[in-house]
């Protein structure tokens, strides 16, 4: 069944923050979105230049429409606003028991202030309770602890205070810290877990948070473990950010819209998608010419032996001067190494990031099976 994700926040008129960021990052998941407005924001890249709250009551009456009729597998909550709202989303909430994301948006990426300030009180006496998981940035970690983080370390004694005995998890986001490499930290009950990866240098930033609470959410409504749904919403707004279109003047939004094959293999029945075919070229160039004729993104030039191309979906093909006539065909899967015992291959660890097992079928066809991370679409070599 498709996973369900009930999204109770803001909308954002830029359409790259808020629900409109949460709806699209599910739906690329593989989910289905159902929401509930908490404000109406006027913004855009530059900033919020106006909120308009929507009634309590009608922001309770949204949710509990969803839930009497389609129901949900997990809840993302981001901007509430004020106390009243809070109250509200928390007596709607009574007895679901499904998990729930609690993204605690407190300031826009331009810096107005998206919850106010004797809302915090409320936030963590009746919402912390039900959730599964809190995703808060620095700034806000500092506001719910009352704690100075000045590093990493820091960023981790606070998201252990935030989960107390481990009724509540805690990813603390690293990306306001100083530094090339990006890490959060996820804090549960059975200890704690570091993540991190390269930080990426642009300007259109903005829906970050808004997009990895929702990937988690969709994740965990998917039935991923707390740990793997982090990595794969991580992995998810690193693609996204790959892709930002460059819209606007300010903090741009990302490129939800491009992230297809990247992500969501983990959902039953999706793993071993075909991603890739690799066909013999005898004349590099003439084969370059042909592909690109046929109106194919060239994404890799390697000559004389090999480049790789792009369709619209984001699948790959790529041609290899070298070796034998025919052609090798490229499933990506999640679970790659249960599938490559089943078979009985080994897992290769290439030097291009790739993680492989080489498979024969009963003809004599060459088959891969890959886990290609963020190097399946963004490897340090392409164009």
């Amino acid at each position: 069944m498709i996973p369900r994700v009930l999204i109770i926040a803001g909308s954002d008129s830029g359409g790259g923050a808020g629900i409109q960021a949460d709806i699209k990052t599910v739906t690329m998941l593989g989910g289905y979105a159902a929401t509930a407005v908490t404000a109406i924001t006027v913004q855009n890249t530059l900033g919020v230049s106006a909120v308009h709250p929507v009634p309590p009551e009608i922001v309770g009456a949204q949710i509990r429409a969803v839930l009497d009729d389609i129901g949900a597998d997990a809840i993302k909550i981001g901007m509430l606003g004020d106390v009243a709202t809070i109250d509200a989303v928390a007596d709607a909430l009574a007895g679901v028991t499904v998990p729930i994301v609690l993204d605690p948006v407190m300031v826009a990426k331009g810096g107005s202030a998206l919850l106010a300030e004797e809302a915090v009180g409320a936030l963590l006496a009746r919402l912390l309770p039900k959730a599964a998981v809190i995703t808060p940035n620095v700034p806000e970690l500092t506001v719910l602890t009352g704690t100075g983080i000045a590093d990493e370390a820091d960023m981790l004694l606070a998201a252990q205070e935030l989960a107390g005995d481990g009724a509540v998890s805690v990813l603390a986001k690293g990306g306001h810290l100083e530094g090339d490499t990006v890490a959060d930290w996820l804090v549960t009950r059975n200890g704690q877990q570091r993540f991190e990866g390269a930080r990426i240098e642009t300007r259109h930033t903005h829906g970050t948070g808004c997009t990895l609470a929702s990937a988690i959410a969709c994740a965990l409504a998917a039935g991923l473990p707390l740990a793997d749904a982090v990595e794969r919403a991580r992995r998810f707004v690193v693609t996204a950010l790959q892709e930002a279109p460059g819209l606007g003047k300010g903090h741009g939004p990302m490129g939800h819209q491009a992230v297809r094959l990247d992500v969501g293999l983990e959902q039953a029945g999706t793993s071993g998608r075909l991603n890739q075919i690799t066909v013999s070229a005898r004349d590099y160039r003439a084969s370059v010419e042909f592909y690109r004729a046929l109106g194919l993104t060239q994404i890799v030039d390697a000559p004389p032996r090999y480049a790789r191309f792009e369709a619209g979906g984001g699948a790959t093909l790529s041609i290899h001067a070298a070796g034998e006539p025919g052609a090798t065909v490229y499933f990506e899967a999640a679970d790659l190494d249960s599938r490559a015992a089943a078979m009985g291959v080994p897992v290769v660890a290439q030097s291009w990031g790739w993680r492989e097992a080489e498979l024969t079928d009963p003809a004599g066809n060459r088959l891969i099976l890959f886990d290609g991370g963020t190097n399946r679409r963004f490897p340090p070599w392409r164009l």
